[in-house]
């Protein structure tokens, strides 16, 4: 008896809580405007391919491929006139006799049509004060306008360590989808890597660097120099 009453009260339990699990199935989900979203849950803004907020667009399936061989091609044309690649890579010639000429002081006039020995602070060899590590430095020749407010100017030399280890700040020759672009070193507070350009004009936008980029830093700019005549 004591046994029946058992198996009657665990039915009865049983059957309650199916009663409440059904119902619970039953109820519909709230609309997502009613769902709250856990702060800073989602893509951060900006953080995208493309580095700028996006939104929802709706395309013909059949075109769907088209428009993003179209916004891939877009990107790409836009990175590319923001890298302002370099060229003519060279490197130092390493058995060359040292060529030490002399350094002034500051405070020789121009235009002295003679300057007397005694004028002279030291001899400088512009290798050894371009150069640290023969075997590890090129030089690269600087093509545009995206890094004029750093010095370096169209046809400078910019001369390249790929022995030292690049620092946020730096300015750097990186290679970016199979381009060489000279920029400074920059990251967000993410930790996301970017390539900034120094042009006050705005002619060059900052390069956020993403995932689906082939990316590698080659050196790091330690010096310029350059020819007027």
């Amino acid at each position: 008896m004591h046994s029946t009453l058992d198996s009657n009260n665990n039915s009865n339990s049983c059957n309650y809580c199916y009663n409440i699990y059904m119902s619970d199935q039953s109820r519909s989900p709230p609309p997502k405007s009613s769902r709250k979203r856990a702060p800073g849950a989602g893509r951060k803004p900006g953080s995208g391919k493309f580095g700028e907020p996006t939104t929802v667009v709706r395309v013909p399936v059949s075109q769907s491929a088209v428009i993003k061989d179209f916004l891939s091609a877009w990107q790409r044309k836009r990175i590319a006139q923001d890298i302002d690649a370099v060229g003519e890579f060279a490197m130092p010639v390493i058995d060359s006799t040292p060529v030490r000429l002399p350094l002034y002081g500051s405070s020789v006039p121009a235009g002295l049509p003679g300057i007397a020995d005694d004028h002279v602070e030291k001899r400088l060899d512009p290798s050894e004060f371009l150069i640290d590590r023969k075997d590890t430095t090129f030089f690269v020749t600087i093509q545009g306008q995206s890094m004029i407010d750093a010095g370096l100017l169209p046809g400078d030399k910019a001369v390249v360590d790929r022995a030292k280890v690049a620092a946020i700040g730096d300015i750097v020759l990186a290679m970016l989808d199979g381009e060489f672009t000279i920029k400074t070193l920059g990251r967000h507070k993410d930790g996301r890597v970017r390539l900034l350009p120094a042009n006050h004009t705005g002619t060059y936008a900052p390069i956020e660097i993403s995932g689906e980029m082939q990316f590698e830093i080659w050196g790091v700019v330690t010096g310029s120099f350059r020819r007027f005549r």
